[in-house]
């Protein structure tokens, strides 16, 4: 028994340092920008900088919408495959983990091929029509995550119970999903919607090659030009990542506990 608790705290220990030694070592570098002393100057520089401003607006603006186009997709189709489809859903998982196996850049040259501004639909040739089609790309790559917070979520709940008292009372289809489904798969929506909002604020290759002015290019290029401002902007680009995992953690401890379980 001692020597399993040993052999689990010594695997513990050696993940947390491989993990936190080189943050911290980041972090430690970070503050070097002042010769011979400690400061943060190299945060003052980022905070500082306008592109800083305009590119983390402009991704947490597109993590809204990308959200928002997640959740009007998922929930409504994780609640009808629950409800009425439950046989297909092997396909339906299936699929939405596509984006895990199919690379990101793939879906930009497709995106590329078939909007471009010689085809019929050149949504490539406008601002708002790029924009458009940089959110649909982030809810593709943001859908296994989305999807099995949502699908984890109905499992919670009586959704044919709910359904059929709902209908009772006269409720049509979209008031049964905005009033009833969704709020009690709320703190499984905010999961998906947290994990949606890393992801974008951190994804290079769409926003890149499609050259919209995201975060993502940002930190690449400021990496590749400056010393100490890309350490900060890892440490900060970390912060907000682990900011929200914290909020998902705390999210969880509200969440219904599960219907199946025989111990409620």
């Amino acid at each position: 028994m001692k020597t399993g608790r040993f052999w689990a705290w010594l695997t513990f220990a050696v993940g947390a340092a491989y993990f936190f030694i080189p943050l911290i070592a980041t972090f430690e570098f970070s503050l070097r920008m002042r010769r011979g002393e400690y400061s943060f100057d190299a945060y003052r520089v980022v905070f500082g900088d306008p592109r800083f401003h305009e590119t983390f607006g402009y991704s947490v603006v597109v993590a809204c919408f990308t959200i928002l186009l997640g959740v009007l997709l998922v929930v409504p189709t994780a609640y009808w495959i629950r409800l009425r489809m439950p046989h297909i859903r092997p396909v339906v998982e299936f699929i939405t983990l596509l984006p895990l196996i199919i690379p990101a850049i793939v879906i930009v040259f497709g995106y590329i091929r078939m909007y471009g501004s010689s085809s019929p639909l050149p949504f490539l040739a406008t601002r708002r029509g790029t924009d458009l089609l940089l959110i649909i790309g982030y809810a593709t790559l943001a859908l296994p995550y989305m999807y099995r917070a949502v699908d984890t979520g109905l499992r919670t709940i009586d959704v044919r119970t709910l359904t059929e008292a709902a209908q009772i009372l006269g409720a049509g289809w979209t008031t049964i999903i905005a009033r009833i489904i969704l709020p009690n798969v709320l703190i499984a929506v905010l999961s998906g919607a947290f994990l949606t909002f890393a992801i974008v604020i951190g994804e290079f290759t769409m926003a890149s090659l499609l050259n919209r002015p995201a975060f993502g290019p940002y930190l690449q290029n400021i990496g590749a030009n400056r010393a100490y401002e890309p350490a900060a902007l890892a440490v900060i680009a970390f912060a907000i990542t682990w900011g929200c995992m914290a909020v998902i953690q705390l999210l969880s401890r509200f969440a219904p506990k599960s219907a199946n379980n025989p111990s409620h």
